[in-house]
């Protein structure tokens, strides 16, 4: 294997390079410098070590993002504990099953985590500390009590003068393949199982980004991080990459609706934009589209000479609504509205879709927004290969393997599900069907484990049907499921759009019952939609807005 610089050192230069630069921001709130997470990294490590903590003991971490999140995250690899990331929206018992699967010994927990959970479900624990001022919820050891409640003086024991830059020194991993953190997945398939990552995979993923955003972003600049830290996409691109580059950081604490995000960008101005596809497509259908789906509007877009004009005007504005500043927009974490990619590609906006799975933390496929292809989710990045397991994998789907740095070790405590995707040449088996271009650009059809059966053997991908449905009138999402061999849609429509425009739930089922006719029209006989179904409430969804599709097979209709 390649020599492989230290992860570990990457963290600690940037906290001595950026020192008087601004880090971390709750957005609306407290902003913490370089110099200031370093100080609190630093009282956080003597409470580690006079309260017993070793290197390779787990550290679980669960609530928001927000800066002490951060600084909880940081502190605990740059001690040489392995973390355990927890997302927030996990039920209780998910966080004890996590807690207790992972053997961790401290659990820090958000002020909302911190309400809901019982410390009795996780025997094992030595203490339970706040996220937002690290205060002991509960602590089991006498030396963990007493290194809360003496953490001031033994700070300034340690350091009676001041606290400098030349005082930060962190531990080394002894090998890039040393365990470093363990993600448990949220999948839709409803169990979780405990990725664990080596530091290689968390510096390849950081050395790409520096390679390919690095290069576009300057250091100081504004960033804003609204995916879940604790999910690997929004940990590896909004956070580790950001703070790596001595970037200024923010975090929307509250839950991110689009319209509290339109906000934050239009205030912080991000120079990149890191997103699930159902943030922008919120946006560019509720800001964007009403204002240039009019008559006026369409005329001047089919008018040759005059439309080049329109489209870079209506870019500025589309960029506007993001900011003003970004580079470009990176999309993933699940598949893209073609319409919307399309109507972004049209007006020569700067957006490119990624692809990438957690147990490759998480990227696999990526190309900048000059080189993206429409419907692709790029090709194979620096420090890894791709391949399609299928015998023309130009024209018949396969599944995606992927192999190099990235990859993980394995499940933690699983070695037959590990087995299940890893096999003995090192190829990672994601699960995921596609297609790859001669030049390497890769094209998602869907899940393998989605895939329906046709009446007469014929592949279906529900995902490009929805795809489809989703871009008709009053759509919001759907879901294709299987009922004997017919195919049935689940629609969620957009009940604030019908009630400014005071449809009925007869108009809009006449609506639907149109939409389906004309999906029909557009897709091959095998795959037409027979029945649906309007949803009261949203899809239940993972926290990078991936429908769990698996509550919804059953469905009746």
């Amino acid at each position: 294997m390649e020599q492989i610089p230290s992860f570990i050192s990457c963290l600690e230069t940037s906290i001595i390079n950026n020192w008087d630069l601004d880090a971390l921001t709750d957005y609306k709130g407290v902003t913490l410098q370089y110099k200031d997470v370093a100080r609190k990294i630093e009282k956080l490590h003597i409470m580690f070590e006079n309260s017993g903590v070793q290197e390779g003991d787990k550290i679980a971490i669960c609530g928001r993002n927000s800066s002490h999140w951060a600084v909880a995250f940081i502190a605990t690899i740059t001690y040489g504990a392995i973390v355990v990331p927890v997302l927030h929206e996990f039920t209780p018992d998910q966080v004890y099953n996590i807690v207790n699967h992972s053997e961790s010994k401290l659990l820090f927990v958000g002020d909302v985590v911190g309400t809901t959970i019982d410390a009795a479900k996780m025997p094992h624990l030595e203490g339970i500390i706040n996220i937002p001022d690290y205060s002991l919820m509960v602590s089991r050891t006498d030396k963990l009590t007493y290194a809360r409640e003496h953490l001031n003086e033994l700070f300034g024991k340690k350091y009676p003068k001041a606290f400098r830059k030349e005082h930060v020194h962190y531990f080394v991993e002894k090998s890039a393949d040393d365990l470093c953190l363990i993600n448990y997945t949220s999948g839709t398939t409803g169990f979780s199982k405990g990725v664990m990552l080596p530091y290689r995979a968390l510096w390849s993923n950081l050395d790409f980004a520096n390679q390919v955003i690095g290069i576009h972003v300057p250091h100081g600049s504004n960033t804003v991080s609204i995916l879940p830290m604790a999910h690997m996409y929004g940990m590896a691109f909004e956070f580790i990459f950001e703070f790596c580059h001595g970037c200024h950081i923010f975090f929307l604490t509250r839950v991110p609706s689009p319209a509290i995000i339109a906000q934050a960008f239009k205030e912080i101005k991000p120079a990149i934009i890191i997103a699930v596809p159902l943030i922008i497509e919120k946006i560019i259908r509720k800001r964007v589209f009403p204002k240039i789906q009019n008559n006026k509007m369409k005329l001047l877009l089919n008018m040759p000479v005059i439309s080049k004009k329109v489209k870079q005007k209506i870019c500025e504005q589309v960029k506007e609504a993001f900011g003003g500043n970004l580079y470009e927009i990176i999309v993933g974490g699940a598949a893209f509205n073609q319409e919307v990619e399309a109507f972004l590609k049209s007006i020569d906006f700067p957006v490119t879709v990624g692809y990438g799975a957690t147990e490759c933390a998480p990227i696999i496929t990526y190309t900048d927004y000059h080189d993206f292809v429409p419907t692709s989710c790029g090709k194979a990045v620096v420090h890894m290969e791709v391949k399609i397991d299928s015998s023309d994998p130009r024209n018949v789907p396969g599944e995606i393997l992927a192999r190099g740095l990235n990859v993980m070790l394995g499940y933690y405590k699983n070695e037959e599900a590990t087995r299940e995707v890893l096999d003995s040449e090192g190829w990672y088996h994601s699960g995921d069907l596609a297609l790859i271009d001669d030049e390497g650009y890769v094209y998602i059809k869907g899940r393998s484990k989605n895939m329906l059966l046709g009446a007469n053997g014929q592949n279906i991908y529900p995902e490009e049907i929805e795809d489809k449905l989703n871009s008709m009138a009053m759509v919001t999402e759907s879901v294709i499921i299987q009922k004997g061999d017919k195919l049935a849609a689940l629609i969620y429509p957009d009940y604030e759009e019908a009630k400014n425009m005071a449809f009925s739930s007869e108009d809009l089922h006449n609506i639907m019952e149109q939409n389906i006719a004309q999906l029909n029209l557009m897709i091959p006989s095998y795959s037409k939609v027979s029945a649906f179904k309007l949803m009261d409430n949203e899809f239940a969804k993972t926290p990078k807005k991936s429908i769990k599709r698996y509550l919804y097979k059953d469905e009746p209709v």
